[in-house]
């Protein structure tokens, strides 16, 4: 009985040898199950962050500026080990005087931003939109997504004279997601990035970049810059994030407490 196992084993690896295409088909599903499995952990750990995840909100009283925040998770902060090492975060921490209602939740797509704008009448000195990701993972068709950004920009002015747009980066390059999957979030998030610059453009818009080829990318780079999910920023991705968006609008002159 003891030598069973080993013999049929043996006998197993003899039939592979004998024929190759099957040999390839147990390789094929071999990667298939490793993949399950690690991707069934990344579910796990971007489940977990979400129910961890809280959006900023600032509200000093000696407020001078006011932002509307509308988005998806990269705008809660999901990732991030606190509200703090969000973009909002960032922004309360160097603009204190900077009033901040952050109105992002997990999952949105632009239809939801649509709400979350729609969600209140009040007037703000600027709107930033962060979302796009969920379109991209969940595939919305172009055409249904350009009248979704439009009505959001068109919602965001109502709301503000100043709007910034800035969807996530790259999600083609997160580690969360494998080939052929990566490639096809790549091209997805690179229409994305293409649609909204073109739309932020005509419609007068701030649009901020943070897509990035994978041989210039960040966050390939430095792993430490995602969250233990493989999909959302860490506190240092975020960081990375907030610098290109102040480098990419006025907000550093903008909010500056000295004016």
């Amino acid at each position: 009985m003891q030598h069973r196992y080993p013999a049929s084993l043996t006998a197993l690896q003899a039939t592979l040898q004998r024929h190759p295409l099957l040999w390839a088909v147990c390789m094929a599903l071999a990667a298939v199950l490793l993949l399950s499995g690690c991707t069934a952990w990344r579910l796990t750990q971007a489940a977990e962050l979400t129910r961890e995840s809280q959006p900023l909100q600032h509200r000093p009283a000696n407020a001078v500026h006011r932002l509307l925040l509308v988005g998806d998770s990269t705008g809660v902060g999901t990732g991030a080990s606190s509200p703090q090492g969000s973009v909002a975060g960032y922004l309360a921490q160097d603009f204190p005087r900077l009033w901040i209602d952050n109105r992002a939740r997990d999952g949105a797509r632009f239809a939801q931003v649509e709400q979350q704008l729609a969600s209140t009448s009040e007037r703000f000195d600027a709107v930033l939109i962060m979302a796009g990701g969920n379109d991209v993972i969940r595939g919305t068709d172009a055409p249904t997504l350009q009248a979704q950004v439009e009505r959001s920009i068109a919602l965001a002015r109502r709301r503000a004279d100043h709007v910034v747009l800035m969807p996530a980066g790259n999600v083609g390059n997160a580690p969360f997601f494998f080939a052929p999957l990566a490639g096809i979030m790549e091209r997805r998030s690179r229409t994305l990035h293409e649609q909204l610059r073109a739309l932020a453009a005509r419609e007068g818009v701030v649009y901020v970049d943070l897509f990035k080829e994978r041989d210039a990318d960040p966050f390939v780079a430095n792993a430490a810059l995602n969250s233990r999910d493989g999909l959302h920023p860490s506190d240092a991705g975020y960081r990375v994030w907030y610098d290109l968006l102040l480098a990419q609008t006025d907000w550093a002159e903008r909010w500056n407490p000295a004016r």
